[in-house]
C-alpha cells in the first residue's frame, strides 16, 4: 500500500496525471478529484510479469483488482481440465467480448467473492507485463459507500458475470450429462454387443457341425432311434434352468456328463454337458435316456444332440441380446427425451430409472434402494432438465460416499406436490455450510472438482422452471436432498 508520506510528497502535476489515468477507466470516470486522491492513497499499484499469478481458485478473497495495463487470463480447473473462462485486457482483441461482455468488465475483477465474503472462484494470471491497482477488502467496501458512481458501473458487470457463469455452467452440465449418457450407454451396450459378436462368429461353424452330425446321424440311426433322440432333445429343452445352483455342484455335474459322453465317443461333449448341468440333469439321467439307442450309434446321437444344443444356445444369445439393446436405447431416449416436445407430461419415476441406467458405471460400488410410491401422477415440465438435476444430485451423493454406500431414492405425494427424496450415507454436510449449498459459486469440493454452480443450477431448474422447491437436511451418515414439484402440472416455468 502507498504510505502517507509518499502520497504527500507527490507534486500537483503527478496528482493530475494519476487522476487522469484513473479517470480513463470507466469504473472511475465520474469520481471526483478528492475520491481519486483517496483511492490512490488507499490502494497500491502492483506490477506483474508474464505468467505471474494474481490470485488462485480457492484462495480467500482479500483484494479487488483494477487492470491498469496489460492482460489477465482467467481460468478454472474443472474435473482435472484447465478451462479458459475469459480474458481481461486494456486493449481487447476480437473475440474478447464474448457473450456480450461489457467493455467495463475488462478492467476489474475479484468483486464477486468480496461481496459474498468467500473465496476466489477462478485463477487470474498475467499475460505479458501487467499492472493492477490492488484494493484491500475494506477499501473496496469503503469505495462503494464513498463513491456511489462506482456502483452504477460495477453492478451491471456483476450481473453479467453471474449470468455468464451460469450459462457456462449450464452448458458444462449439458456436456457432462451427454458424457454420462455416452459412457453409460457404451458400458451397458458392451455386454450384449459382445454377446452378439461372439454368437455371430460361432454360429457359422456351429451350423456346419449341425449339418454334418445330422447327415451322419440320419445315415446310421433307425426310425425309432431318430424318434427317441427327438424326444430326448425335447425333454432337455423343456426342462427349466435351475435356480440358485451351487457353482461347485454345477461344475462337478458338468464335468461328469462331459466325461461320460467322451467315454462313449462324443467328439464335442461340452455343449451337451453345459446344457444338462444348467438344468440339473446329471450323468445318470443321460445314461438312462440313451439306453434305448444301440451302443454303436450312441456317439453319433450325442454328437447330433450336442451340435443342436450348441446352435440353439447361440441363437438364444442373439435373441436375448436384442431386447437388452432395445431396453438400453429406450432408457437413453427417456433420459434425453429425444424426439419429444421440451415441455410435456411425464413420469418422474421413469426419469429416475433412466438416470440410474445411464450412471450405472459410477454406481458399481453403491447399494441402491428404491422406495417408489405406487400410482404417482404425471407432472408437466421439462424432463431433460430434471434428468440433469437427478444426475447432479446422484453424482454429489456418490461423491459424498466416496463411491461406496447406500443410495436411497424415494418418491411420494406431499400435499399437491410430488416429492423426490435422494439420500446418501456419506459424511454429511456441516451445519454451518448447509444454508449456503444452493448459493452460486459456493462449493465444498476441492479445487478442480466443482464449479459451485451445480446445486445452484439444479435449484433454479426446480424452482423457476417447475415452480417447485429443493431443500436439504443432513447429519453424519444421512443426507437428504428433497425435490418437490407441483403434481397438477399448472406451473408454466420460465422460458
Amino acid at each position: 500500500m502507498t504510505n502517507t508520506s509518499t502520497a504527500k510528497a507527490r507534486t500537483p502535476g503527478a496528482n493530475i496525471r494519476r487522476r487522469t489515468r484513473l479517470r480513463e477507466i470507466e469504473l472511475f470516470a465520474e469520481m471526483t478529484d478528492d475520491q481519486l486522491d483517496w483511492l490512490s492513497e488507499a490502494a497500491e499499484e502492483r506490477p506483474l510479469e508474464d505468467g505471474d499469478t494474481l490470485f488462485r481458485d480457492g484462495d480467500p478473497a482479500t483484494h479487488f483488482y483494477v487492470l491498469l495495463k496489460g492482460e489477465l487470463v482467467v481460468t478454472k480447473l474443472v474435473d482435472g481440465r484447465e478451462e479458459l473462462l475469459t480474458r481481461h485486457s486494456t486493449r481487447p482483441r476480437p473475440g474478447d467480448g464474448h457473450d456480450g461482455k461489457p467493455s467495463a468488465a475488462h478492467r476489474f475483477t475479484g468483486e464477486l467473492p468480496l461481496l459474498t465474503d468467500g473465496r476466489y472462484v477462478a485463477t487470474a494470471t498475467a499475460s505479458g507485463h501487467t499492472v493492477v491497482l490492488a484494493c484491500p477488502k475494506q477499501v473496496f467496501y469503503d469505495m462503494l459507500v464513498r463513491c456511489p458512481t462506482v456502483a452504477r458501473v460495477l453492478l451491471p458487470v456483476l450481473a453479467w458475470r453471474i449470468t455468464s457463469s451460469e450459462i457456462q455452467a449450464r452448458n458444462r452440465a449439458t456436456v457432462t450429462a451427454l458424457g454420462t449418457l455416452a459412457a453409460g450407454l457404451a458400458h451397458e451396450l458392451n455386454n450384449p454387443a459382445a454377446a452378439v459378436t461372439r454368437a455371430a462368429q460361432d454360429l457359422g461353424p456351429a451350423l456346419d457341425r449341425l449339418g454334418e452330425t445330422a447327415q451322419h446321424w440320419g445315415s446310421v440311426a433307425t426310425a425309432h432311434e431318430r424318434s427317441d433322440l427327438s424326444a430326448l432333445i425335447g425333454e432337455i429343452l423343456r426342462t427349466p434352468l435351475t435356480a440358485d445352483s451351487d457353482p461347485f455342484d454345477l461344475t462337478d455335474r458338468e464335468d461328469a456328463v462331459a466325461d461320460w459322453a467322451a467315454e462313449r465317443g462324443a467328439a464335442r461333449p461340452a455343449p451337451l454337458a453345459t446344457t444338462l448341468a444348467e438344468r440339473g440333469l446329471d450323468r445318470s439321467w443321460a445314461a438312462a435316456r440313451t439306453a434305448v439307442i444301440r451302443p454303436g450309434v450312441v456317439a453319433a446321437a450325442l454328437d447330433q444332440t450336442s451340435a443342436l444344443l450348441e446352435a440353439r444356445a447361440l441363437t438364444d444369445q442373439l435373441r436375448s441380446a436384442g431386447p437388452r439393446i432395445s431396453a438400453l436405447v429406450a432408457a437413453t431416449r427417456d433420459y434425453a427425451n429425444l424426439d419429444r416436445a421440451p415441455r410435456q407430461e411425464f413420469s418422474v419415476t421413469d426419469g429416475l430409472e433412466a438416470t440410474l441406467t445411464m450412471m450405472r458405471p459410477q454406481l458399481a460400488g453403491v447399494r441402491i434402494v428404491r422406495d417408489y410410491a405406487p400410482d404417482l401422477p404425471a407432472v408437466t415440465g421439462y424432463p431433460t432438465e430434471l434428468n440433469q438435476v437427478w444426475t447432479n444430485l446422484i453424482d454429489n451423493a456418490v461423491d459424498a460416499m466416496d463411491g461406496n454406500g447406500t443410495l436411497t431414492l424415494r418418491t411420494c405425494l406431499q400435499g399437491g406436490c410430488l416429492a423426490v427424496e435422494i439420500r446418501d450415507t456419506g459424511h454429511g454436510i456441516p451445519a454451518d455450510v448447509l444454508p449456503r449449498i444452493f448459493e452460486p459459486f459456493y462449493t465444498t469440493k476441492d479445487v478442480g472438482k466443482g464449479t459451485g454452480l451445480g446445486l445452484h443450477l439444479s435449484c433454479r431448474i426446480v424452482t423457476q422452471r417447475h415452480g417447485g422447491s429443493l431443500t436439504a437436511r443432513s447429519a453424519p451418515g444421512s443426507t437428504w436432498l428433497v425435490v418437490r414439484i407441483p403434481a397438477n402440472g399448472n406451473h408454466e416455468g420460465d422460458a
